[in-house]
């Protein structure tokens, strides 16, 4: 357990707070923020994660739920249920719970968003010439990443189970639906809009459950919760005592790291630099038709307003830092990284495609394999950390590029957070290679202060987003100091040894 805060400003009663919720891939987070948008307190956990075969990772959804609340009490204890204005959830997005409707019980291990189970099912489906079908519906790639062939799996393996479905006893949800339930003791299922836009099973046009794609995947609408917009009161919560607090603010992890960036018009992006990254840009009212490994998802709902956001992700970026701590051991700690990679001028000609677990956007390829170039005597372990750090901004610059051409517009500056984010040098070679700002927000709990702002908007704890663009502030920008030739030069290598993969 973590926990942290601003001890003596906090005050029992005397101020309020939103309560922000992050359920991660790895821990469940909780953490206070004051009018001013700041985190005021912050308690943290990790949960179990089980890989039963190679390529499955499953979840207890009983455990997350009861590190969850742990933590949300922790934090909530500091300040007294009666400083709590709302809640808001932000979740990873596409791990599949299903449980029992009468019980709450969890009938099945939850499936997570890595888990590569259902390989074969979308295969068929891509054979059978359906991806066009989900892609224009859903603006996604048929691919076990996305929640509906998880069912489809749990159906094929477990017949019972879909009866069970088919008869409305069984429930499905992705976390922030799970955790939603448990918060209203049992009273509301129901899901997001950005949250159920990744599930194969969502037409982001129609903006509903589509009756095509279920048949595809035989899942029974019956199970599927209802879709609400990411900024409203669906129910209250009275597990912390007191008055109930109302739940009024969700989205998926990425959409509320965009939406805590506040990248309100269209044009503007974030890009976060976790295991892997997810850049997102904000595209407005009219979903933009993916393509090349771009994927068309909605951003959120306000007010009845629908928005949409083009999604591009790098498979691997700070695991490639922990992979030389790890596997190499050539780094200690990961953040020494920043000073290894500038006691070199350059990476001398190495170049490290990180592709582990395959390439994404613009490849996406899921067979590509690692590997490293340019290696000679001369090589030292600060150039393969430089490359390895390079590879980050890379991979980055290419989504970019695609998401530039795609959707016409030339962002002027692209803001960032993430664990990988800390790290200087990589900002400001990111910068380089893009040739506009990066900037660094004083807040980096962005997914967090996503929900709570989403929250807050609902229950009138802030006005408007106009506010709320007022209270982004960055603590540092880097601006790009690298000639065009030398960049030129650069990215060619680059694409040289990505060419070895594709």
């Amino acid at each position: 357990m973590v926990l942290d805060g601003a001890g003596d400003e906090i005050m029992n009663g005397t101020r309020s707070y939103i309560l922000g919720l992050d359920q991660g891939t790895t821990s469940c987070r909780a953490l206070l923020f004051d009018r001013a948008g700041r985190v005021v307190r912050v308690a943290q956990e990790e949960f179990t994660q089980s890989y039963p075969r190679p390529g499955w990772v499953e979840q207890d959804a009983d455990e997350i739920w009861a590190v969850q609340e742990r933590v949300m009490r922790q934090v909530a204890g500091a300040v007294g249920p009666e400083a709590i204005a709302a809640v808001g959830i932000a979740n990873q997005r596409e791990t599949a719970v299903v449980w029992d409707r009468a019980t709450g019980a969890p009938l099945h291990p939850a499936i997570v968003w890595q888990c590569r189970r259902s390989t074969d099912i979308c295969d068929q489906l891509r054979r059978a010439g359906a991806e066009v079908r989900f892609q224009q519906k859903t603006g996604l790639l048929l691919d076990p990443y996305f929640s509906g062939t998880k069912l489809t799996w749990l159906f094929e393996n477990d017949p019972a189970l879909r009866r069970r479905a088919e008869a409305g006893e069984v429930l499905f949800g992705t976390i922030d639906t799970w955790l939603l339930w448990k918060l209203t003791g049992g009273r509301v299922h129901a899901t997001d809009v950005s949250n159920a836009s990744r599930t194969l099973l969502f037409d982001i046009h129609a903006r509903d459950w589509d009756d095509e794609l279920l048949g595809l995947l035989g899942v029974p609408r019956a199970m599927l919760p209802q879709v609400r917009s990411s900024s409203e009161v669906y129910g209250h919560t009275d597990l912390l005592g007191g008055q109930p607090i109302p739940v009024a603010g969700m989205a998926g992890d990425q959409q509320a790291a965009l939406f805590g960036q506040t990248c309100f018009a269209p044009g503007t992006a974030k890009n976060t630099y976790g295991t892997g990254c997810f850049l997102l840009m904000n595209v407005g009212g009219r979903p933009i038709s993916p393509a090349h490994g771009l994927l068309a998802t909605v951003a959120w709902e306000l007010d009845g307003a629908v928005e949409y956001a083009l999604e591009g992700s790098v498979f691997v970026a700070g695991a490639a830092l922990q992979w030389l701590r790890d596997g190499l051991g050539i780094l200690r700690e990961t953040p020494e990284s920043d000073a290894l990679a500038r006691a070199v001028p350059d990476t001398a000609g190495v170049y490290f495609v990180p592709a582990f677990t395959g390439l994404g956007t613009p490849h996406w390829n899921p067979e590509a394999r690692g590997m490293i170039t340019g290696l000679t005597r001369g090589t030292r372990r600060e150039h393969l950390v430089r490359a390895a750090l390079e590879a980050i901004a890379y991979q980055s610059k290419d989504v970019l590029d695609l998401m530039e051409q795609v959707s016409g517009v030339r962002i002027t500056t692209l803001r960032v957070d993430g664990g990988a984010a800390r790290n200087d040098f990589l900002l400001q070679f990111q910068a380089d290679l893009l040739g506009v700002d990066v900037a660094r927000p004083e807040v980096t709990e962005t997914t967090a202060r996503g929900a709570a702002f989403l929250a807050g908007l609902a229950v009138g704890f802030w006005r408007d987003r106009a506010e709320l663009a007022t209270l982004w502030q960055a603590e540092r920008t880097f601006r790009p100091a690298m000639d065009a030739q030398e960049r030129d030069e650069k990215c060619r290598g680059w694409k040289r040894a990505v060419a070895y993969q594709t």
